[in-house]
């Protein structure tokens, strides 16, 4: 007789089958929780995509876990140019990560066209660019973009922050 342990080794996609039931048992959760009124115009509302989206997180989950038990497993990372031997790329990934906490930091305070402009050109930064002034534009130019994207494609207003009144 094996034990849990021993039947378990080498199944660390069972972690991922968990991540993704705990993922969609919140969405449902949460999507139980919203209040909606009823609409003649809308008989679907907006309930109906989180539960869509629940529901399939949780039917992956569990095919998922039924084939790592199984026997299954996902392959190794071949990579055409990785090498597994090396380790993290620490000077890329800390700056990387350091632009999106300033975006997190920045955006209710300073707003979104801002705290973007922060993010797309730290990111572009971390990964090797050294045009400044280019990059700095493209960024600004990507932020301008998807605030007035959100806002008048999706009518989701974005934070302005510090520009508010102008944008």
């Amino acid at each position: 007789m094996t034990s849990l342990s021993t039947r378990l080794k080498g199944r660390s996609e069972l972690g991922v089958a968990a991540l993704l039931g705990a993922v969609g048992a919140l969405v449902l959760f949460d999507a139980a929780r919203l209040v909606v009124p009823y609409s003649q115009s809308d008989p679907v509302g907006p309930k109906a995509l989180p539960i869509i989206v629940g529901s399939l997180l949780l039917v992956c989950a569990v095919m998922l876990a039924v084939n790592v038990l199984r026997g299954g497993h996902g392959e190794a990372e071949a990579g055409e140019d990785i090498d597994l031997s090396h380790p993290a790329d620490w000077r890329t990934i800390l700056p990387l990560a350091g632009a999106f906490i300033a975006n997190i930091l920045l955006i209710d305070w300073a707003g979104w066209v801002i705290s973007g402009t922060v993010l797309f050109w730290g990111s572009v930064w971390a990964l090797g660019s050294r045009h400044y002034v280019r990059d700095g534009l493209i960024a600004l130019a990507l932020a301008l973009l998807t605030f007035y994207g959100f806002y008048l494609g999706l009518g989701i207003a974005l934070p302005a922050g510090l520009l508010e009144g102008i944008l």
